[in-house]
């Protein structure tokens, strides 16, 4: 494991706010202000996620998005290790990764970077469930593509995903004889219900029947 010489606490918050600063690299705004000349933040659903990206910019510049996000939630989680090296057991340095990963996630929602206008967090908080649930994420993301070959709906195959996620970590943990981490347990709900309340307009779309479905397709030129 790499080494931290700093001082324990200096060490942690140096981790958490290096995490918020990984999470607020606004890659979607960045690369549409500086490529197409154009703020996602301004157009299709007005988020600045990769699903909206590729609404408004085309798949390439969505997925180059989506790769960006997720890899900023497994570097925070996976720089914890670093900063997180001097805690006394290892127990609490998954809990710490579990924390920089939420700080992390705020910081997607949050940039300091993009005037606080950021997006969902689905992506980024993939990017720390990859780095801190490698054997669960196959299922998660089966979950995903089944639902949304089934519905066309991003929004719903995003939900539901993330629903699975507890429930998966569950399972699994029983299946291969785990002890069930109550603190990850608790994490993994959280991300369900985070997951969730950022898409609570999506929800009322859907209610509305108004929610669209997704194309790949470009609206800006």
């Amino acid at each position: 494991m790499m080494n931290c010489d700093l001082p324990l606490v200096t060490a942690i918050s140096l981790g958490l706010v290096t995490a918020y600063l990984l999470g607020s690299i606004p890659s979607a705004v960045w690369i549409g202000k500086s490529f197409y000349g154009v703020d996602v933040r301004e157009k299709g659903s007005k988020n600045a996620g990769a699903t909206n990206t590729i609404r408004v910019l085309g798949l390439l510049p969505g997925l180059f998005v989506l790769g960006i996000d997720a890899f900023k939630g497994w570097l925070a989680v996976y720089l914890a290790r670093f900063f997180g090296s001097s805690l006394p057991q290892h127990d609490y340095l998954v809990y710490y990764q579990l924390l920089v990963g939420v700080f992390c996630v705020i910081g997607h929602a949050l940039p300091v970077f993009a005037s606080f206008r950021g997006g969902k967090g689905v992506a980024t908080m993939l990017g720390v469930v990859i780095g801190l649930f490698d054997k669960i994420i196959p299922l998660v993301l089966a979950v995903f593509v089944i639902v949304f070959i089934l519905t066309h709906y991003i929004s719903v195959s995003s939900m539901s995903a993330a629903v699975s996620f507890p429930i998966f970590y569950s399972c699994c943990s029983i299946w291969l004889h785990y002890d069930i981490n109550t603190v990850q347990l608790c994490f993994s709900i959280l991300v369900a219900l985070f997951i969730l309340w950022t898409h609570r307009k999506n929800i009322r779309r859907l209610m509305r029947h108004e929610e669209p479905k997704f194309k790949f397709k470009k609206t800006v030129d």
